[in-house]
This record gives structure tokens, sequence and C-alpha cells, in this order.
């Protein structure tokens, strides 16, 4: 007679043959990756650029099927419930981490409901500012604002996107008092930057690229680690002295936790296959994406980190939920 202990070894034997044989199959069906925002939107451009090449490789195709509402929050939920089988997957995206700050609590727990499979890529913001207010430097914005407290104002589409979370981490390195100036889009913001009526605006850096050619825009410094290679003679925030925390708009692949190893690393392994490719990489460029590829594990690293800094930014910057 078998003891408990053998029983329960030869069960999780059983489970785990059963799950490698499950993940060997898979996929046998088309997958669907759940965006959580309206359709046409730049993530969903992004995903689809990349998945469309995953979907080739695996043998399999990948429909991206739009469900936006709550901020997010509704499309997160409904791949949080799914079935771990690899046939329900995310877009995720940094609005994810902004959710944190925007929520006083989430009907899920991003760290441990869902299982980071890869990484897309990143797009800085640009610090930006219009030739008529005679800023050269982030030096001379910040001149600026010291010598005239609360009087420069800073655009951005509304509390928690991406262009106000950027602008209050400068704003809090530099020690500025300065307005902040709320928009319904970045069109209206842009427009107002550009007519002077705003000091400057963390602008997304496929829109600003052909505003700085044409001279319309001065852009003082962008929020990555690195040099743009779209901008590649700007300064970064850290070569300008602040030394913030790269800040990107990130969009990236996830899954229910509990999917199985093995159809993580078969997904993550077509992703990074498919970042490397010229036609895809010059596609997610013209979009104003850097393709980065990661592991699985270095994603959930990332993610974590970006959402312990976006949990501090609104703790020090006195970010209130927006509900």
């Amino acid at each position: 007679m078998m003891s408990t202990k053998a029983v329960c070894a030869a069960l999780l034997g059983a489970s785990a043959i059963a799950t490698t044989a499950f993940a060997q199959q898979w996929p046998v069906r088309p997958l669907q990756v759940i965006s959580p925002f309206v359709a046409g939107t730049t993530n969903d451009l992004v995903t689809s650029t990349v998945l469309d090449q995953v979907g080739r490789q695996i043998g399999q195709q990948i429909v991206l099927e739009n469900r936006p509402g709550g901020d997010g929050t509704v499309g997160v939920a409904s791949v949080v419930r799914a079935n771990p089988d690899g046939y329900t997957l995310l877009l995720s995206s940094s609005s994810m981490s902004a959710a944190v700050i925007l929520h006083k609590s989430l009907p899920y727990d991003m760290l441990r409901d869902l299982e980071p499979v890869a990484m897309f890529g990143g797009q800085p913001s640009v610090l930006a500012a219009t030739p008529g207010k005679g800023f050269k430097s982030v030096a001379d914005l910040v001149a600026a604002a010291k010598s005239k407290p609360g009087e420069l104002k800073f655009a951005s589409v509304g509390i928690g996107s991406a262009s106000y979370l950027a602008a209050e981490r400068f704003r809090l390195a530099a020690g500025l008092n300065v307005q902040h100036a709320p928009y319904s889009g970045p069109v209206q913001a842009l427009d107002d930057l550009m007519a002077g009526r705003v000091d400057f605006y963390f602008v997304p850096i496929a829109p600003a690229v052909p505003l700085v050619a044409q001279g319309k825009m001065v852009a003082l410094a962008v929020s990555s680690s690195n040099h743009s290679f779209s901008l590649p003679g700007v300064q970064t925030l850290a070569e300008a002295g602040y030394p913030i925390p790269e800040y990107l708009v990130w969009d990236g692949l996830m899954a229910p936790a509990k999917t199985p190893a093995a159809i993580v690393t078969t997904l993550n392994d077509a992703i990074g296959k498919a970042l490397v490719l010229p036609a895809i990489r010059n596609k997610l460029q013209r979009f104003g994406v850097e393709p980065r590829a990661m592991s699985p594990d270095e994603f959930a690293k990332f993610f974590a980190e970006d959402i312990a800094a976006t949990t501090k930014l609104g703790k020090d910057a006195n970010i209130q939920p927006l509900e």
C-alpha cells in the first residue's frame, strides 16, 4: 500500500505530465488578445504589428478584441478571470501602473493575478516647449519656473495620463511650483503649447519629431534612460541633471496567472524573434516605439518596478484617486 507522501508525489507527477502534454499540443485554435482600450489606439497598432508575425510562427491566428471601460480595468479583469490555457491574453501597458493610483481599489491584484509574457517596446516622452518661450535647455525652463513660482503652466491630457505622470516626476525632481493645465486630448494640448498658452508639455515622441523638425517645438529632454533613436541629439533628463527613473509608455503581453510556463516561454520566444525582424522594428519605430525584448522574468521585474515607482509618485505628488 502506498504511503500518503508517495500518493501525493504520484499525483504531482501526473499533473506535471498532463500540463506538459497540454502545452505541447497548444495551440490548436486561434488565440484572443484583449485590448482594454478603444479601437485604433497606438497600443493596438503596436500589438497587431507584433502579433501578426507571432501568429505565423505558432501557426494560429491571433485576434485582437477591444474591451474598453473603467480606465482599462474592464479588459484586465476579463483576462484575470479567464481560463489560464494560453488562449486568452492581455495587451498590457503602462496605463495599468497608473491604475494603482487612480483607483482606491481594483478588482484584482496585477502582480498576483497576471503572468507577464513579453514586452513589445516603449516610447519616451519629450519635454517640449515652444520656441517663443526662449527655452534652450532644461536649465532655462527650471530657472524661469523658479523665478516665477506658481506662474508657469504644464499641459497634460488629464491626471493619470502619461503626460501628467512624466511632468509630475520632473516637477518633483526639480522642485518646481508650477500649474497643471489639463486638456481633453493631445491635439488641444499641442495647440496651446505651440501658441504659448502653456510653458511645457511631455509630448509622446511620435508626434513630437515632425514638430521639432519644422521648428514649431523645442525638444529639451527625453524621459528615457538612453538617447532616443528618433531624436538622437536630445539629452536625457538624467544628462540634464535630473536622474529620474526612466519613464516609458510601454506595451506588452500578459496572461492569466498559472498559465503553463511552456506556453509563456513559447510566446516569449516568438515575440523575441518578431522584434528583431527589420520590417517589424521599422514599423514600430514609425509609431515612436523602440522594440525592447525581455524574458518573462525581466518583464515581471520591470512591471513590478513600474508599479512601485508609480505608487511612490502618487504619494509624493499627493495624487488623489478619481474613484
